[in-house]
């Protein structure tokens, strides 16, 4: 069993910067691959960004390429995601989520099906 608790939402003002932390419990968080997702009112949860065990791949939505950053630190059992250039269609409950195992191409990163354990979520307010 995996616990996630994820920290460092609010409300921030359109152009400006969060980074979101999600903290894992376990021995083996170094062995996990990593998620972040996404869910607005009265839309589907989708797909944000993910990273790999090593933090040698990360894969990112078109829609957040080039703004958000997904990261690591396995001595801390800790996931972030670092996000620059707020939109107002940003905002939504953020959640951190375990992947079950690795894979090689973008697409199997998608699906929120692949990801077993969940965060409760934190909410990200991007508004003038």
């Amino acid at each position: 069993q995996v616990q996630l608790v994820e920290s460092g939402g609010g409300l921030v003002q359109p152009g400006g910067s969060l980074r979101l932390s999600c903290a894992a419990s376990g021995r083996t968080f170094s062995s996990y691959t990593m998620g972040w997702f996404r869910q607005a009112p009265g839309k589907e949860r989708e797909f944000v960004a993910a990273i790999t065990s090593s933090a040698g791949r990360r894969y990112y939505a078109d829609s957040v390429k080039g703004r958000f950053t997904i990261s690591r630190d396995n001595a801390k059992n800790t996931v972030y995601l670092q996000m620059n250039s707020l939109k107002p269609e940003d905002t939504a409950v953020y959640y951190c989520a375990v992947r079950n195992g690795a894979c090689s191409y973008y697409g199997c990163y998608v699906p929120v099906r692949a990801y077993d354990y969940w965060g409760q979520g934190t909410q990200v307010t991007v508004s003038s």
